[in-house]
């Protein structure tokens, strides 16, 4: 399926395992793409697509305005999903991650703006709720992050709605936390964490297991960015959503992971529960952007885990025990980056 207008691109840390994901979709409905991003956890991840030419590469850091203003050049949409991204890679050095999470986000929105680029969407998260006691975390209850991480997220959303302008559409999405396989993989969120310990060991270990945790397929993350493209910019301006599938506790999980990955390999896997001091639970509602624009994730958690075992038996994923590549943190501190 084409996609209404063919936008051109500029999609901020396009190599990371969103990104890997979603420029191949982008391309191939039409749009032209150009990736700004530092190419941190190797460099092929984009290889098939380079054969088209509607793809363009920036090897380059969005702290540095003069690649940021080379990178927006032609581009009328931005979807800006670099940072260093979850707690533990950016606690390693909070300099840093304020420096890339934040310092210069809004130095990049002003020069979209300046550039002509008439839609930015930006990827927060979830945790900018912190935790909280309603049944239903919608998009309307104050945020409350318990985290520098989380707070410069929650922060980017104040500066980018400031600079919401006639002719410069503005859309935040809360993802939750993303799973499946990508061609650059994470293996340290919770899905994939139990299901490469499920392939390896046999095992799937549990800390606790009452908290919940939200997560979203990466397919139905990566197809929100295309239908975010295709909306009519009166129904995303200014507009704040959250991205989910079902809230699970991290033992109705563990199970949905048992049975893909026994599935998958036709054979045992156990589960271990292991106390834990860190009982924090998240849960989200994804009500609002059903309600107001028709977009459901559909894609199952047992579907993500299932396709990680695939592309650990088929080799696409190497070593997925120890590679630091699909490690955020073991990656941040090999390159020592600054």
């Amino acid at each position: 399926m084409k996609s209404a207008r063919k936008w051109n691109i500029l999609v901020t840390g396009g190599a990371g395992y969103v990104g890997s994901a979603l420029i191949p979709k982008l391309i191939a409905v039409g749009h032209t793409v150009t990736v700004l991003d530092l190419y941190l956890y190797g460099e092929d991840v984009l290889a098939p697509s380079r054969e088209s030419k509607r793809l363009r590469e920036i090897k380059g850091d969005i702290r540095n305005p003069n690649t940021v203003a080379d990178a927006l050049k032609g581009c009328d949409a931005v979807i800006h999903l670099a940072c260093i991204s979850n707690d533990p890679s950016y606690d390693l050095d909070p300099d840093l991650g304020k420096s890339i999470n934040f310092d210069c986000f809004q130095p990049l929105v002003r020069t979209a703006k300046d550039k002509g680029v008439e839609r930015f969407i930006y990827a927060s998260s979830s945790s900018v709720y912190g935790i909280k006691d309603d049944p239903e975390v919608t998009e309307e209850l104050v945020l409350e992050p318990l985290t520098d991480y989380s707070k410069f997220k929650a922060m980017c959303e104040d500066v980018l709605m400031k600079e919401s302008a006639p002719g410069f559409t503005t859309t935040t999405i809360r993802p939750s936390t993303v799973c499946g396989y990508a061609p650059r993989q994470r293996m340290d969120v919770v899905v994939n964490v139990l299901t490469n310990h499920a392939v390896h060991n046999g095992v799937v270990k549990v800390l606790g297991g009452s908290q919940k945790r939200p997560n979203i397929h990466i397919d139905d993350m990566t197809n929100l960015y295309l239908f975010l493209l295709d909306q009519p910019h009166e129904k995303i301006d200014q507009k704040i959503y959250n991205a989910g599938y079902e809230n699970h506790t991290v033992m109705q999980l563990a199970e949905l992971v048992r049975a893909a990955v026994g599935t998958e390999l036709q054979r045992e896997v156990s589960i271990r529960t292991e106390k834990t001091d860190d009982l924090r639970s998240y849960h989200v509602s994804s009500a609002k952007i059903e309600r107001e624009l028709g977009f459901v994730a559909n894609h199952t958690i047992e579907q993500a885990s299932r396709e990680i075992v695939v592309a650990i038996n088929d080799g696409r994923l190497v070593d997925s025990m120890n590679n630091p590549l699909y490690f955020n943190i073991k990656t941040m501190q090999d390159i020592a980056l600054k």
